[in-house]
């Protein structure tokens, strides 16, 4: 009898692990708690399937719950992103840009977003562009109107940026004109929300403007980590996809631009 019990623990944990493969091959990230309320199992249950999954190398363990090993899965998830909305990702990108006057300096994240923004700055005169993202600074490269400047970090090769202690360091010591920056999902109970543990907060004290960038997709959604308040935010430019009791509970919050 103990036999088949045994069996039929190592059966269920098999199986619960399986599903938390496939849970973080869809979605990247997930926090424990999520994961416990999913299998309606203890939270202690899953650190224990956490931990072993991490051993065989199939996971990695982040603050709070984990995210999927293969690398391979960052990139194709970045590239992915970047065509997700890419039209409205770009029309953003082409109105955030306008904002931006000559001899402004700027600070960008590492988000898809940013990135569309930087397309549209590489004819601009006389800017000065900092940023931790080397995709945007390879897109602005070829300018020799525009001026960057790289923070330091270690480089994660899974969506061709910089990490770590040093970029926020780096972020301390500037004060830009504008920060521009992206989200994985704009929540009205829980804020501006990200995927990424690592997004450095400095980010939000190192410019006189704060502002965010998302596409209508991601309003109304949340993702693993808060990241600021909505009201943190200076400004909120987003595309005509958003939904108009969308739209309407944002302006309550804070300015808002809709790019065409």
């Amino acid at each position: 009898m103990l036999q088949m019990v045994d069996e039929s623990v190592k059966s269920s944990q098999n199986g619960r692990r399986d599903e938390i493969r496939r849970l973080l091959r869809e979605r990247t990230t997930a926090s424990i708690a999520e994961l416990a309320g999913h299998f309606d199992v203890s939270q202690m249950t899953i650190r224990r399937d956490l931990y072993r999954l991490a051993e065989a190398g199939e996971v990695i363990r982040i603050p709070g719950g984990a995210r999927v090993a293969r690398g391979i899965s960052f990139e194709k998830s970045f590239s992915e992103r970047l065509q997700k909305m890419a039209e409205a990702k770009d029309c953003i990108g082409r109105l955030a840009a306008s904002l931006v006057r000559e001899g402004d300096s700027v600070l960008m994240d590492s988000g898809t977003t940013t990135l569309c923004i930087a397309r549209h700055l590489r004819s601009r005169a006389n800017i000065v562009v900092l940023t931790y993202s080397l995709a945007v600074l390879d897109e602005l490269a070829g300018s020799e109107s525009v001026r960057i400047e790289l923070t330091g970090g270690v480089y994660r090769h899974s969506s061709h940026d910089l990490v770590g202690g040093t970029v926020g360091e780096s972020l301390a010591g500037v004060y830009a004109d504008k920060v521009f920056f992206g989200a994985a999902a704009v929540s009205f109970s829980k804020g501006v929300m990200v995927y990424d543990p690592e997004a450095p907060r400095q980010l939000l004290r190192a410019g006189a403007e704060r502002i965010l960038v998302a596409d209508s997709g991601k309003i109304g959604a949340e993702a693993l980590y808060g990241y600021c308040r909505l009201d943190q935010c200076d400004l909120v430019i987003t595309d005509s996809g958003v939904k108009p009791s969308d739209l309407n509970r944002l302006r309550k919050v804070t300015r808002v631009m809709v790019a065409e």
